[in-house]
């Protein structure tokens, strides 16, 4: 009796964690994923070290050996900031904000971001170079204009003189496109070996 009892329990333990850990993985492929900020090309949206969550259904479900989505709510619009698989090596990720979208003229002048002629307001842009790199020597301050096609995503990141994006490798595909930004659960300032209490929870716009 306390063998089979024994082994009841076990099995029942058993079944307890193959659950949670099929709930875990059903989870993290369809409804909300972590992901660590290794690099500071969204300063100062966001820090390396931050940890955020990234909400993967609002854009659709990517169901296995199928490229089109289902259950899609919406697409990325301009200012989302989005993680994605990188155009060069879809092994790596890249979390940059969406700039502009299919049917859009996006252009760059001195290092203001005009999209279909209008310049867009971007309060959370950070400039840490006051150099301005003339058109034909980089596309860094000076690019376009550029037609973005159906389908495809212009994205740049934040710390607009410090990052490598769609000025340098051209579109993101849309189904490539694993989630939205959502919040920091969690930062840690490497530098100082401390947790940034004040950037717990925040939302990232």
């Amino acid at each position: 009796m306390k063998t089979k009892r024994k082994k009841g329990i076990l099995r029942e333990y058993a079944e307890a964690i193959i659950v949670a850990l099929l709930l875990a993985l059903i989870i993290r492929a369809f409804v909300v994923q972590a992901f660590k900020i290794p690099s500071g090309s969204m300063i100062p949206t966001l820090l390396i070290g931050d940890h955020i969550l990234v909400t993967k259904f609002i854009y659709g479900t990517k169901l296995p050996f199928v490229d089109d989505k289902v259950l899609v709510f919406r697409e990325p619009r301009r200012g989302d900031i989005i993680v994605f698989r990188y155009p060069k090596d879809s092994k790596r990720d890249f979390i940059k904000r969406v700039i502009g979208v299919g049917g859009d003229v996006v252009e760059g002048r001195n290092k203001q971001i005009y999209v279909n002629g209008k310049l867009l307001d971007e309060p959370y842009v950070q400039h840490t170079d006051t150099d301005l790199r003339p058109i034909g020597k980089d596309v860094r301050d000076n690019f376009g204009p550029i037609y973005v096609p159906k389908g495809k995503l212009f994205v740049m990141g934040d710390n607009r003189d410090q990052s490598y994006d769609s000025r340098y490798w051209g579109f993101v595909n849309l189904k490539d496109v694993k989630g939205k930004a959502f919040i920091i659960y969690w930062s840690w300032d490497s530098e100082r070996h401390l947790p940034r209490f004040n950037r717990i929870g925040r939302l990232v716009r």
